[in-house]
């Protein structure tokens, strides 16, 4: 019987599936797009890369805040010394933890600016302008614990700014006067661990103490850095030919060879070995503008130290030849403690590891582990010296790299980040011996009892000088990377510990 409903149409007949074509296939496929990194995908081998991400800040207003938010973080973090790479990682996190999911970061030497675009589409800049710095670990500390708990938690905007003002506000643990001995302290360490005697030691400390208050004097009477390392290099020059001139008429136990220790010690607190480190370590991670920025400010310093020296050693050598005393110049100067024994190098490693963490107001629990890892330090660098195959770069490669690797997990373990550790433990490898050997070469080149030494000698000893810092920066940062994958566990087990 009919029901009045016409059948289906036939279905058409299937084609064969096309195969694809040569210029379709895998093979011959062009490449993807070039298109910005996520924001939380930038937070790869950082402590943050487990961020939790909140749903999107709705309001502009809220939008705003939290923009702040981040923005201080990464302002208070420059003011305390902290690198370009773990700035802008810190203000993304805070971002992220904050639902701004479409952030740009712009990081210099002095300034940063961050830009957000809000639900709604409009776009939010803000600029902050660090005019001055000072390395504060103690409060660096304090702000990655503050981030690492807000990505870790839930996100609350009047509780977190209301902690990164205490956080601002906390006064500082250490005292002035100690901080400022610690820096006496480290000159007199390194210059023990370079084969000077107690003596020697001592008054490399005290020049450092003298150069440090000429440089505080100057500087708050409006004077550039440049003068003030000027004027401190030629303090510290000064004061060791006066202890050489007392150890030449036997008053005090000071011999010809211990002249360069001192001047080594003395300009300890004025050489920009770690800045030549960060600026080198920026450039490697990617941020070229802030490297740049580091490296023509260490242009200036070296420029004023090497100003400062070469007056002192010109005055100092003529007054040598007036009174006919003998200066000799030490026949090997370099960041190894080559002239001490081992068990006096590694203790005085030490030493300068405990010693440059107080001078960076680190935490009183972060002290003594920053000694361990500068004794460490110093110790794989001498064993990897004495393989004939491999050189002083060699030796001080490796021994940034294992600094890097277990400064990241015994720091994370602590709660802090790595380089306030890292940062007191490289102490013990800076090339200063070295960087015044080149001076000292430059500059005692011309006299006619100069022997071997020369102005182009002493620029290949001052380039030696910036390869090993290059060494030492790229062992830190390639330390650091081998030791990202433990970082959840690490983290993991300090909060097991705390339970």
């Amino acid at each position: 019987m009919a029901t009045g409903v016409n059948p289906p149409p036939p279905l058409p007949p299937r084609r064969p599936a096309k195969r694809p074509t040569l210029r379709q296939s895998r093979i011959w496929r062009g490449e993807e797009i070039t298109d910005t990194i996520p924001m939380v995908d930038s937070l790869r081998h950082t402590p943050y890369r487990n961020a939790r991400v909140r749903q999107a800040a709705a309001e502009e207003r809220d939008a705003r805040a939290s923009l702040d938010l981040a923005l201080r973080v990464g302002e208070l973090m420059l003011r305390c010394g902290a690198g370009a790479p773990q700035v802008e990682s810190s203000v993304i996190a805070v971002a992220a933890a904050a639902g701004l999911d479409n952030l740009e970061v712009d990081i210099t030497l002095q300034s940063l600016l961050v830009q957000c675009t809000t639900a709604s589409g409009s776009p939010i800049t803000m600029l902050r302008v660090v005019r001055s710095a000072t390395r504060d670990f103690d409060r660096l500390t304090a702000v990655h614990e503050f981030v690492e708990n807000l990505v870790a938690g839930s996100y609350d905007l009047e509780a977190a700014a209301a902690r990164l003002r205490e956080i601002r506000r906390a006064p500082r643990f250490w005292p002035r006067w100690m901080v400022r001995g610690s820096l006496g302290v480290l000159s007199a360490a390194i210059a023990l661990m370079l084969g000077a005697g107690i003596v020697a030691s001592l008054v490399a400390g005290g020049s450092a103490l003298l150069v440090g208050y000429a440089a505080r004097a100057t500087g708050r009477r409006g004077l550039p850095d440049f003068y003030q390392c000027a004027i401190g290099g030629f303090l510290a020059t000064v004061i060791a030919w006066g202890a050489f001139s007392l150890g030449a008429n036997g008053w005090i136990p000071v011999s010809s060879e211990e002249f360069a220790f001192i001047v080594a010690g003395g300009i300890t607190v004025l050489l920009p070995g770690r800045t030549v480190a960060s600026a080198f370590e920026d450039a490697i991670s990617g941020y070229s503008v802030t490297g740049a920025g580091r490296m023509f400010g260490v242009f200036l310093t070296t420029a004023g130290i090497i100003l400062g020296v070469a007056t002192g050693l010109s005055v100092t050598l003529a007054l040598t030849s007036t009174f006919d005393l003998q200066l000799v110049s030490p026949s090997v100067m370099s960041t190894r403690a080559l002239s001490a024994p081992v068990l006096l190098a590694v203790v005085g490693a030490f030493v300068v590891g405990m010693s440059g963490a107080v001078s960076l107001r680190s935490r009183r629990n972060l002290v003594v582990p920053a000694g361990v890892l500068s004794a460490v330090g110093v110790g794989v660098s001498l064993g990897v010296d004495r393989l004939d195959a491999l050189g002083q770069l060699a030796a001080a490669g490796v021994a940034a790299t294992v600094l890097g690797f277990a400064g990241r997990l015994l720091a994370l373990r602590m709660g802090a980040p790595a380089m306030v550790l890292a940062v007191p433990a490289s102490y013990g490898l800076l090339p200063g011996l070295a960087i015044f050997r080149g001076l000292y070469e430059m500059v005692n080149g011309s006299s006619p009892d100069s022997g071997s030494l020369s102005l182009q000698g002493g620029i290949t000893t001052l380039l030696g000088a910036m390869a090993v810092l290059l060494a030492i920066a790229a062992g830190s940062v390639l330390g650091e990377f081998m030791a990202a994958p433990f970082d959840r566990r690490m983290v993991q087990k300090r909060r097991v510990r705390r339970r």
